[in-house]
């Protein structure tokens, strides 16, 4: 895929995800960007579990989503920001790990809709588990007051 003219893509999405406080809570990292794609790494830490010692549900939604949005934000245009329209989360393992890595994808970008996937994976040793997947609907939006990128 191509970055819809923008070939400071990767800058524009790490600028973006700097200002995420909470990916910033989280741990969360950028490990690699490239058109329509990227993978964020994340720390397993015991302040983000549920009751059970697993990382809680919607502690992966949320990295999850933010590997589907900025997966569509590196095609889009440079004055273009992004939100989330809809999204939903399949569960298919406990997240129980020493990190997880999260790889998101831009399937179908269109110039004001995209719909992307991620996925889940928790690491422990060398040994990596799918344990969570997302599709996602997500905007591009430009010119509206209070909407940055």
């Amino acid at each position: 895929m191509t970055s819809s003219g923008n070939e400071d893509f990767e800058a524009r999405m790490r600028a973006s995800f700097a200002r995420q406080r909470v990916m910033q809570t989280l741990g969360a990292a950028i490990v690699r960007v490239v058109p329509g794609e990227v993978e964020l790494l994340m720390p397993f830490a015991p302040e983000f579990t549920q009751q059970h010692g697993f990382l809680h549900a919607g502690t992966l939604a949320s990295v999850l989503d933010s590997a589907c949005g900025y997966a569509a934000f590196t095609l889009m245009p440079p004055e273009a920001a992004v939100l989330t329209i809809e999204f939903k989360a399949n569960f298919l393992a406990p997240a129980r790990g020493e990190s997880f890595l999260f790889l998101g994808k831009a399937l179908k970008p269109g110039r004001t809709i995209t719909f992307c996937e991620a996925q889940a994976f928790a690491s422990e040793g060398s040994s990596k588990k799918l344990i969570s997947t997302m599709t996602a609907t997500v905007m591009t939006v430009t010119g509206r007051a209070g909407i940055e990128q």
